[in-house]
């Protein structure tokens, strides 16, 4: 680490924003967010977690967001367009897997994996949401390890008789063999899942979350979970606005659904969420 480093870390400001690592080459090494950058990035330097990043760092550059929502957003968009060496890479998914339950009112619940291009409605139940089927069986299989789910019941193995795989491990509290209802297994499964749970988009409409540091404002609209645009008062204008509202962004619903529903932030709507 040279001191040239540090002095130009220093001299980054300390709120909120997206920071970048730039070397001699043409894509930027690493992207990150922050709600104070210079502490952030002066962190970087001091614990050298990456010496082979900090080796080809020649300067920093940034963007000011009035919100840790902002920053985050913009992270995630320069991310996916950018493709910093050293990010682990985010896609644009032009669908998404999800695990559908069919009959969650009777005794016996079905699991089937269904494609998701645009967000549930409130009717749909949802659970997880995966870049692909793949990853889903991975996450289920955990799932089911933790909890004592059986493996066949799930649709993880061949469907046979007798034992499955986890019975045989004493991972599986023996639904397949007949130690376990089928109606007391589905119970703790849905039990399970519901952590899983993906969310309806609580409103009518779009909505606008409102950020402000002093007499600075953004406005970053959103529809559907999808971030459509975002409003500087600063620019006096629309800094950024998405061509592909069709599709349900992962990351994005990620960024949002947890401060929306636990009510955290200034937002401002056409109507009232639903109930």
């Amino acid at each position: 680490m040279t001191e040239r480093l540090l002095e130009l870390a220093n001299q980054l400001p300390d709120g909120p924003g997206v920071y970048l690592f730039r070397g001699e080459g043409e894509l930027p090494l690493y992207i990150g967010k922050s709600i104070h950058i210079r502490q952030r990035v002066l962190s970087h330097l001091r614990e050298k977690s990456n010496p082979r990043m900090l080796s080809q760092t020649t300067h920093f550059e940034w963007t000011s967001t009035a919100g840790e929502i902002g920053a985050l957003l913009l992270e995630s968009r320069l991310i996916k367009t950018l493709n910093p060496l050293y990010n682990i890479r985010l896609r644009r998914s032009k669908s998404l897997t999800t695990l559908g339950v069919k009959n969650m009112e009777n005794a016996e619940v079905e699991l089937e994996w269904l494609n998701l291009k645009f967000a549930p409605s409130e009717s749909e139940s949802r659970f997880g949401l995966f870049r692909s089927k793949r990853a889903g069986e991975s996450d289920l299989l955990e799932l089911a390890q933790t909890h004592h789910l059986c493996l066949s019941r799930l649709g993880l193995e061949a469907k046979k008789r007798g034992a499955c795989f986890g019975w045989q491990l004493k991972k599986c509290w023996g639904v397949c063999v007949g130690e376990e209802s089928k109606q007391s297994h589905d119970e703790r499964l849905l039990k399970a899942l519901s952590q899983w749970r993906v969310h309806s988009w609580p409103y009518p409409s779009h909505i606008e979350i409102i950020e402000r540091k002093g007499t600075w404002e953004q406005r970053h609209r959103i529809h559907h979970w999808r971030h459509t645009q975002t409003h500087c008062s600063m620019a006096r204008k629309i800094i950024w606005q998405d061509p592909e509202v069709s599709t349900f962004d992962l990351d994005t619903y990620k960024i949002l659904v947890r401060p929306i529903f636990e009510g955290n932030l200034e937002i401002e709507a056409s109507a009232s969420p639903s109930p």
